[in-house]
């Protein structure tokens, strides 16, 4: 619901012309290339210890994303109406909102422990996810002449989330072979408040500006790309990696999943698109209108599907 009230909070501003559309634009720029890398950065800076790294539940997840991603761009062709449409689809499958979502959920399910997990689980999964829709998108955002594996690499260099996500990387590896202790946090506090305040900004400000953005006489005419969309990512992801990972940890001993890794899975899998990605839709180019549209209803229609899915979690009593 507070997603969908910042929404709804856009809306309303451009109803009464509080601003034009060439504002929102740019603010949607000034998101995409400095409130969201520095929210990436703290994502991954947060991360206290690397003694929290469970290597089977991540390369479980890891695993889970790229067949999600793999399934998706072989089926997107069926429902997209032209080629920017397909990168859309492709990300909406596997790219969840688990910077604003994952940790407080886990946090709500499964206390500390499942907090600590969780946020390990975010220095993976975060830069994963961008990585793969700054790909998936530069390729189709190219006529398909003009894409190019080079093209699109340089591209994805090139991208603000990913220079934010592995400055964050950076920074955490360094703090774990330095020789002396060092922190933003603690030497910095300045600099740490200064960005803290600014990743704060990012995603109440991404979705105001996709509210603003937002034309519902659009959904008529793009009905069968939203409905497929909203279903992968909100029932066909959640369903077919939760139960995959219940076999594989109840019945086969593959991996060792508990209530501490559960929330974080459900958090990874179970909750709606990323804001972030409508606005790098319309940043690296390809359907923004549908991006924007599949961030509300996944929204929307994940309120009741992750309801659904803690609930049978609980009744399992794996959470």
């Amino acid at each position: 619901m507070p997603i969908l009230l910042l929404i709804l909070v856009g809306y309303f501003l451009r109803e009464i012309h509080f601003a034009d559309d060439a504002f929102f634009k740019k603010a949607n720029t000034m998101v995409f290339k400095v409130f969201l890398p520095v929210l990436l950065f703290n994502n991954v800076y947060a991360i206290e210890s690397l003694s929290y790294i469970r290597w089977d539940a991540l390369l479980f997840c890891v695993a889970a994303v790229l067949i999600i991603c793999l399934v998706a761009y072989l089926t997107s062709g069926f429902f997209a109406r032209h080629r920017k449409q397909k990168g859309v689809l492709t990300q909406c499958a596997f790219r969840s909102n688990y910077a604003i979502i994952g940790i407080p959920l886990a946090e709500s399910l499964g206390g500390a422990p499942a907090v600590a997990f969780a946020s390990v689980l975010s220095a993976v999964a975060i830069p994963l996810f961008n990585v793969l829709a700054v790909i998936i998108l530069s390729h189709y955002a190219d006529d398909e002449k003009e894409a190019s594996v080079k093209k699109t690499l340089i591209k994805t260099a090139k991208n603000p989330l990913i220079i934010g996500v592995l400055t964050g990387v950076l920074v955490v590896f360094l703090r774990n072979i330095l020789p002396f202790d060092f922190t933003i946090k603690e030497d910095i506090p300045f600099l740490y408040t200064a960005m803290n305040n600014m990743s704060k900004i990012a995603s109440p400000l991404a979705l105001i500006v996709l509210g603003a953005r937002f034309d519902f006489s659009k959904v008529s005419f793009l009905f069968k790309q939203i409905m497929w969309g909203t279903l992968f990512k909100t029932v066909i992801t959640p369903v077919s990696v939760l139960t995959v990972a219940v076999l594989l940890s109840e019945y086969t001993g593959l991996i060792e999943l508990s209530a501490v890794e559960y929330p974080a899975f459900i958090s990874l899998f179970a909750s709606p698109v990323a804001v972030s990605s409508a606005v790098m839709v319309g940043e690296i180019g390809g359907d923004e209108q549908l991006a924007g549209q599949l961030v509300v209803w996944t929204s929307l229609l994940s309120m009741f599907t992750m309801f659904f899915i803690i609930f049978a979690m609980k009744a399992l009593m794996l959470i």
